[in-house]
């Protein structure tokens, strides 16, 4: 932070500022989501000036600015007009210029100051007011008032306080702020790595910038991070180099290796180094050495020092690869020395920051860079000539010089004799000395023989490196050595569970498989007098779980029902394994159970749960290294596509083939290396199953699950196979696998067999009854309590069919029950029925339509059912309805069960009044709104009032009528009156109506077609043209109706029976001129789809769009038909009558002519006067359907050929 007009009683505020700032711990929340931490913030006040201000394209975040404050004491109006304002005016405006928005003023108050004046002086609330005015206007809290901060008063400690408070939060706040804008800019910055001209050292101080910060923060895990980010980011830019894509940067990693000193982790901070890398003249080694020095101290930092021993073999190993990677020029035996020397140094660093406890329990740690270093030295006493019998030669000399000029000055770090530089100088000097420091090295290398145990633990660091580099033949040869260690320190378990994966192994033959197989099944069959504890292991190598499956499949059961569990089990094993029990242990969780009994979908396919394969004994699939995928790369001269100028091979998965770890520890391998302690189940709830022979390869095994208890989910939690004293255990089974069992409740409902009721008819619905838990016993019986407006449609005592349905094994039964009506309450009788079925019956009721035009509001009108019905009906005209209530006592319940049908009103009514002159009509409209069609009967119009005064006389000709769906009938009554005329008509009208039979489907469609004049296009007016009728039958006769009298009758008449009907054309318009022949008899065969055609002369009176003529259709009544005879199908088309037909005396004869040509079909003679005869009447509505009805013709005009005579004058 920066002060500004700091005065002498100023900086005595520094000190305990300074102290106190960091005591009080503050959270810090940040940007993206990131986790909120805790930290304490310190800072450092320094004088303000100018040139402190931060610049355009500084990227310096360690000595940025974060917050400047003005002091002040004034307390003096005339002072603070004269030179305090202008002084912070000054003060501001430089801020500002320099685009700084985080500031504070502080106003001290002291006792001196109010001793010195005491006629100007202000309240301080005043002057405070006025420098929040001129100054603070929207930011209140950047004005803080110090009170006497040098007494030891409770006001001065509060306001000491205050102060605190605030400086933390607006500090954190200007930090947050400025450290998400570096971030933001490093982003930026790191972005254009691949545009020309982009530099790595330079974005590499700017990224440790960041992590100097989190370090100053204590926020070690942060600080690595970065660091780690530069490392992975190097490190991909010189395989990108090796694999032919180079980057300009990377020029000065490239020079030759003048100095190979080994890493010095014995400063925080490497400046010269730092100072190298920030000049771009550092080399690869340096670079990393670094590199790896900053990481090591923050480890350090986090407490985990085994993992830097970790990290520095992969970094000398690194190194080594990028040096050629590179094609770096290195003196021969520099990377020895720099290896020894590094490797000394790291130990001597892990040696420094842990006590010798903790070196010897984790030495297995330290033993990779004992022997590398051993390996080292080795190399560089060969090299040197050092371990020759003659000794070194001159030219070996000059080599060994050259190595140790290479060294350079010794650092004052290391000083003392134990340090590496010593070490390596002493050992080159002379035979002697190094034959000293090899045998030192040689006796500090753990891993002695005859030693199992610590042969144990070097075996399983080096098994944990096989493992993650997936090199399985080394792996299964590091655990053979294993399990001999283990055997010889009798750990039987660690042996058994070694064995295991050993007799798993592919890699073994079949003879070293079945040995090990053998000693697990020796230890398993030891004798029962001995006391042995059973041995739990991890079944991963035994047998791989491949699927669990369910039947039912939904593996959703009621209680009582049966669960069969299947496991598909993949023994690993080479020969066949003989299981004394094989057992699953089951959680129980009231979750997702319950009385709902609904199917839940977990399973990825209907009952069968499949699990991944995996689990492969030598080498997890999660660990396995990819193999690398190489391509071919050739370049052609350009001037000679014919001649290769160089050829190469390129790694298209090197992101997964060299991949690096992270800085977290490892958590991949600890069950693969060392054995699992597995703990074994032992529930209350189990699913067992004995005797079970394991042989290689697949195997199921079928479980009877037990749901004889409560309803819940039931989860599949843990596998347990037992052999002799061994217990072959697979502790978690994922993905999930569980079942539900389910307690259903009885379940009454009643569903209409259409999808609407309709009130006044006798109706038909469906009664299920659930059984659910229940079981139906003899005597059980549903008690209906009877409703006057919806009696049901039974006899006192009859018996009725019912159906018992199993919906689990699909299978249903037929069963009589009784009903018992009574005056208030209607019995019936339930069959016996088991739980879990459903019983089916059928019940008739009628639902009383009430009196009056519209239904009151007492009968269960409501708009909600309104509205729905308004869907299923005509959107214009819904139906009103009527909701039934009836009460049912079940024998499984003390409850009443209410039950609820809706009927629908099927018809409206309403009426008008209507006058003639003095008479008066009484016209009632009844309106079929719902999708049945009625026949109306008896339709009545009577008076209600005492004592008759009315005469009403029904104008309605017909007794019956038809009423289709969506259509209204018309009925009329004259009104007259005895006495004088009364005041008002009270009346009441009735019908009769049931639902009309389907007896009217269409017979014949009719066509017709306006022929031109031949030669002409189109009709012209005053032209013969053709009208041309082709009638085609469409339904057959029944057999029932074709079955009239066919005695006497020929089989040639059998074969054909005639159909006649009469044609008619007229026209009412007047623009037609029927030629010739009007009408005519029709006869055709009564087969399917027959067709007749006959054509009529027209002639058009008017030209333009003409309708077409009407052509209307009679049925042919034979002579034997009386009048008052019904009119059948069987009257229109199976008519044996004789021909020729007489025509009907109702038609006028001078619109009909001679029959013409369709008289000369006729045979026979006519019938004498004494008999009824023939007769036509039209067909009904819906039997002939015209196409050609509303049609239109173009007629042209006539062409006038009269000679006009003109004169001119």
């Amino acid at each position: 932070s920066e002060l500004h007009d700091v005065k002498p009683f100023f900086f005595s505020l520094y000190t305990p500022l300074a102290q106190q700032l960091p005591r009080e711990p503050v959270e810090w929340r940040r940007s993206y989501g990131r986790a909120p931490k805790t930290i304490h913030l310190e800072a450092n006040f320094i004088q303000f000036k100018e040139e402190f201000l931060p610049k355009e394209g500084n990227k310096a975040l360690l000595t940025f600015p974060f917050l400047h404050i003005y002091w002040t004491d004034c307390c003096d109006t005339g002072v603070y007009k004269a030179h305090v304002r202008d002084d912070i005016m000054r003060w501001h405006g430089t801020l500002r210029l320099h685009g700084s928005a985080d500031w504070v003023i502080i106003v001290a108050e002291t006792s001196n100051a109010k001793k010195k004046s005491k006629t100007n002086i202000l309240p301080r609330s005043t002057l405070v007011d006025r420098i929040r005015n001129d100054f603070c206007n929207k930011q209140n809290d950047r004005c803080v008032v110090l009170l006497d901060p040098l007494k030891d008063s409770s006001r001065s400690r509060e306001s000491w306080g205050a102060l605190l408070l605030k400086l933390r939060t607006l500090l954190l706040k200007s930090f947050t702020q400025n450290l998400g804008r570096f971030e933001d800019d490093m982003r930026k910055l790191r972005e254009k790595r691949n545009l020309p001209g982009w530099s790595f050292c330079e974005y590499f101080m700017v990224q440790e910038e960041l992590a100097f910060v989190f370090e100053m923060l204590q926020q070690f895990e942060d600080a690595l991070v970065q660091y780690d980010e530069l490392d992975a980011l190097f490190t991909q830019y010189v395989l990108n180099y090796g694999a032919g894509d180079g980057a300009n940067w990377l020029g000065p990693f490239c020079s030759p290796v003048n100095s190979w000193t080994g890493l010095l982790l014995r400063r925080p901070i490497d400046m010269e180094s730092r100072a190298a890398i920030r000049r771009g003249e550092a080399s690869l080694l340096e670079l990393r050495s670094y590199l790896f020095c900053r990481q090591c101290t923050l480890l350090i930092f986090l407490g985990r020092p085994w993992e830097v021993t970790q990290r520095a073999l992969e970094l000398m190993h690194s190194c080594v690869q990028e040096l050629c990677l590179l094609e770096v020029p290195v003196v021969e035996g520099a990377l020895d020395c720099w290896v020894f020397m590094s490797c000394l140094e790291v130990l001597h660093r892990i040696e420094g920051c842990c006590d010798l406890a903790q070196l010897e329990a984790n030495r297995s740690h330290t033993v990779g860079l004992w022997a590398y270093a051993t390996d080292k030295l080795k190399s560089l006493g060969y090299l040197c000539g050092l371990v020759s019998e003659n000794g070194p030669q001159s030219e070996e000399l000059n080599r060994t010089v050259d190595l140790l000029a290479g060294l350079g000055d010794e650092k004052p770090e290391t000083g003392d004799l134990q340090s590496p530089y010593k070490k390596l100088k002493q050992a080159l000097s002379s035979v002697e000395a190094f034959e000293r420091h090899y045998l030192v090295s040689l006796a500090m290398k753990p891993g002695r023989k005859g030693d199992p145990g610590r042969a144990e633990v070097f075996l399983q660091d080096a098994l944990r490196s096989y493992l993650s580099e997936g090199w399985s033949l080394l792996v299964t040869h590091t655990r053979k050595q294993m399990a001999e260690c283990q055997k010889r320190m009798g750990r039987t378990e660690d042996y058994l569970q070694t064995s295991v994966l050993l007799a798993s192994d592919a890699n073994l033959t079949i003879e070293e498989r079945k040995h090990f197989c053998q000693e697990i099944l020796i230890f398993a069959n030891r004798s029962t007098d001995i006391k042995v504890q059973k041995v739990a292991i991890s079944m991963n190598a035994f047998a791989q779980l491949m699927q669990v499956q369910f039947r039912p499949s939904t593996a959703v059961v009621h209680s009582g029902a049966a669960l069969q569990v299947e496991l598909h089990l993949r023994s690993l094993m080479p020969v066949a394994v003989h299981l004394e029990q094989l057992a699953v242990s089951v959680h129980f969780s009231l979750k997702q159970g319950g009385t709902d009994g609904k199917a839940r979908e977990t399973q990825s396919r209907p009952g069968t749960v499949l699990f991944p394969l995996g689990n492969s004994s030598v080498i997890p699939p999660s660990w396995a290294v990819a193999g690398p995928s190489l391509v071919e790369v050739q370049d052609h001269s350009p001037s000679d596509p014919r001649i290769l100028s160089s050829a190469g091979v390129v790694c298209n998965n090197t992101h997964l083939v060299m991949r690096h770890n992270d800085s977290g520890p490892s958590t991949d391998m600890p069950s693969r290396v060392s054995p699992v302690h597995v703990a074994v189940d032992n529930g209350v709830q189990m699913l067992k199953t004995r005797d079970v022979t394991l042989l290689p390869g697949n195997n199921s095994i079928a479980f009877s699950a037990p749901v004889r208890h409560n309803p819940g989910t039931y989860k599949l939690c843990q596998l347990c196979a037992t052999v002799g004293h061994i217990q072959l255990v697979l502790p978690h089974i994922s993905p999930l696998v569980q079942y539900d069992v389910y307690s259903q409740d009885p379940l009454l409902s009643v569903e209409p067999l259409t999808d609407t009721l309709l009130a006044g008819l006798p109706q038909r619905a469906k009664v299920r009854l659930e059984t659910g838990h229940y079981t139906v016993k003899k005597g059980d019986a549903l008690q209906l309590s009877n409703i006057d407006t919806m009696p049901i449609l039974t006899a006192p005592s009859s018996c009725f069919s019912a159906a018992i349905l199993d919906s689990t094994e699909g299978w249903s039964r037929d069963c009589l029950l009784s009903i018992h009506s009574s005056e208030k309450v209607t019995r019936i009788s339930l069959p016996p029925t088991p739980s879990h079925h459903v019983l089916e019956f059928q019940l008739e009721m009628l639902c009383v339509i009430p009196l009056g035009c519209d239904p009151p509001e007492d009968l269960g009108l409501n708009e909600g059912a309104r509205h729905r019905l308004r869907r299923s009906s005509h959107p214009n005209e819904p139906m009103a309805i009527i909701t039934q209530r009836m009460s049912v006592d079940c024998p499984w319940s003390i409850y009443t069960t209410p039950i609820f049908l809706t009927f629908h009103i099927p018809f409206k009514a309403r009426h008008q009044l209507l006058s003639a002159g003095k008479r008066k009509y009484i016209q009632v409209c009844l309106q079929n709104v719902s999708g049945v069609n009625f026949r109306l009967t008896d339709l009545r119009l009577t008076e209600t009032q005492q004592g008759p005064s009315l005469k009403l006389q029904s104008l309605n000709a017909k007794t019956q009528q038809l009423v289709c769906s969506q259509q209204s009938v018309y009925c009329v009554w004259d009104v007259g009156w005895k006495e004088d005329k009364p005041a008002c008509l009270q009346c009441v009208f009735s019908a009769n109506f049931a639902p009309a039979s389907e007896k009217d489907p269409t017979l014949y469609t009719m066509r017709a077609e306006i022929l031109p004049a031949a030669g002409e296009q189109h009709c012209r007016s005053g032209v013969l043209c053709g009208l041309e009728m082709s009638i085609t039958r469409l339904v057959v006769p029944d057999d029932d109706e074709g079955k009239a009298d066919e005695e006497g009758q020929t089989e040639d008449e059998e074969r054909m029976v005639l159909c006649i009907f009469r044609l008619l054309v007229t026209d009412s318009s007047g623009s037609w001129a029927v030629c010739g022949r009007s009408s005519g008899l029709v006869s055709m065969p009564a087969d399917a789809n027959a067709n007749h055609r006959v054509q009529v002369e027209l002639m058009p009176l008017f030209s333009g769009h003409l309708p077409f003529p009407n052509v209307n259709v009679f049925q042919y009544l034979p002579n034997s038909a009386s009048s008052g005879q019904p009119l059948t199908n069987s009257c229109v088309e199976n008519n044996a009558l004789p021909l020729p037909v007489l025509l009907d005396d109702q038609v006028d004869a001078a619109s009909v002519p001679r029959l013409g040509s369709v008289r000369r079909t006729a045979t026979g003679e006519q019938r004498s006067g004494g008999l009824h005869m023939p007769r036509l009447e039209p067909f009904r509505p819906g039997q002939v359907f015209n196409h050609s009805q509303g049609r239109q013709v173009l007629v042209l005009p006539s062409v006038d050929q009269h000679v006009l005579e003109m004169n001119a004058t």
